[in-house]
């Protein structure tokens, strides 16, 4: 009996196991890296969180919601993504618009958008949006682009970052621009006119000085000399040293943490959470979460390389590179390398608006990587 045709089924199908996970569009290696760190960030929120078992419950929550987008958005296939980019990216103008218009003020920000039934930060939407509509342009055109639609890029990476900023929101604003430059960078963009943007950028530096806020420009301050006004500004980062410094090797256990329990390190489950892992578990328990950043940041770049179409390997690339930047910018402001900006540690953080746009994207990722045209053997 001939069984070639019978074998060949075989290796189309694969196993029972990867047939299920390809019919609901999970990569199973980016999966099982975002679940391994959601469970350690639970261990760590529950100390950082004061061992109150409500908090846990409100974050699984989060994580569950934002689980069910990642799936939901894995199912749709990338030309669709596609499609809607130019829509989602204007709707998101639209949106920002409408805050600084009739936004809800909260301390001292103007971020949120209350329509009654739902209350949301649009700015969340355009961290997506922005890349999406970046990659919908610039897959249309040659490569590297030309110079005419690189301004055009940089035209609307602008509009969204500068009208978040005007809220204001420097956290949001540096990544929602970092995501859209991301994609003009992994477009083709000539090392010429790269160094020519970057000598610019330099330049306006003291314009853009001219232009930040009293507290913007605190926080900038306040890096260079923190000791400068230990009680006031410089507060946050001279308590984030202490606990990190205090962990030394191994850390002083698991709900052992003094500068956490003791109140003296603050916003300790949200922009501050990686001090609290620093001081109870050391540096054996941060290089352990960087190793997981690390699978999770190199199985998305292996998406990336696998990408068949250019929308898809721009649109992956940019959120890859943006995935990378919210780990850098939250790690750096804790250990005192750059400003305090106000961005959470990506999925460890306590929160639900920033979770759901992270998985969000990993679910596009994922459509991304199980929507693919498989060779056939």
């Amino acid at each position: 009996m001939n069984t070639d045709p019978i074998l060949s089924q075989l290796r189309l199908s694969g196993s029972p196991q990867t047939f299920s996970l390809q019919r609901i569009h999970l990569d199973l290696p980016l999966f099982g890296g975002l679940a391994l760190l959601s469970g350690l960030a639970f261990v760590i929120l529950y100390s950082a969180g004061g061992q109150n078992i409500g908090v846990l419950m409100k974050q699984a929550l989060h994580l569950g919601l934002a689980t069910v987008v990642m799936v939901g958005i894995a199912q749709i296939h990338p030309r669709h993504l596609r499609f809607y980019s130019p829509f989602l990216f204007l709707g998101g103008v639209v949106l920002l618009t409408a805050v600084l218009i009739m936004g809800e003020i909260g301390k001292g920000a103007q971020r949120w958008l209350d329509l009654g039934i739902l209350r949301f930060q649009p700015s969340e939407m355009t961290k997506l949006s922005t890349p999406m509509m970046l990659a919908w342009f610039l897959s249309g055109h040659s490569s590297p682009p030309h110079p005419r639609h690189l301004l055009i890029a940089g035209l609307l990476v602008a509009v969204p970052t500068l009208l978040i900023a005007r809220q204001p929101d420097l956290g949001t604003a540096v990544l929602v621009g970092s995501a859209g430059a991301s994609v003009v960078f992994l477009a083709g963009i000539p090392w010429i006119y790269l160094t020519g943007l970057v000598l610019a950028g330099g330049g306006l530096l003291p314009v853009l000085w001219h232009f930040m806020h009293g507290y913007q420009r605190d926080r900038v301050l306040t890096l260079l000399n923190p000791e400068g006004d230990p009680l006031g500004r410089g507060y946050h980062i001279i308590q984030s040293k202490i606990a990190i410094g205090s962990g030394g090797i191994y850390g002083k256990g698991w709900l052992h943490g003094t500068q956490t329990h003791l109140e003296f390190l603050p916003e300790h489950s949200t922009d501050f959470i990686f001090a609290v892992l620093a001081e109870e578990f050391g540096l054996v328990g941060c290089l352990s979460l960087l190793v997981i950043y690390l699978f999770i940041l190199g199985r998305c770049f292996y998406i990336v390389i696998q990408a068949q179409d250019r929308y898809a390997r721009l649109l992956s690339g940019a959120l890859t590179l943006t995935f990378f930047v919210y780990v850098f910018v939250n790690v750096g402001m804790v250990i005192g390398i750059l400003p305090v900006v106000g961005v959470p540690l990506p999925l460890v953080s306590y929160g639900g608006t920033s979770l759901v746009t992270l998985m969000a994207g990993f679910g596009m990722l994922m459509s991304v990587q199980t929507h693919q045209r498989k060779p056939h053997a």
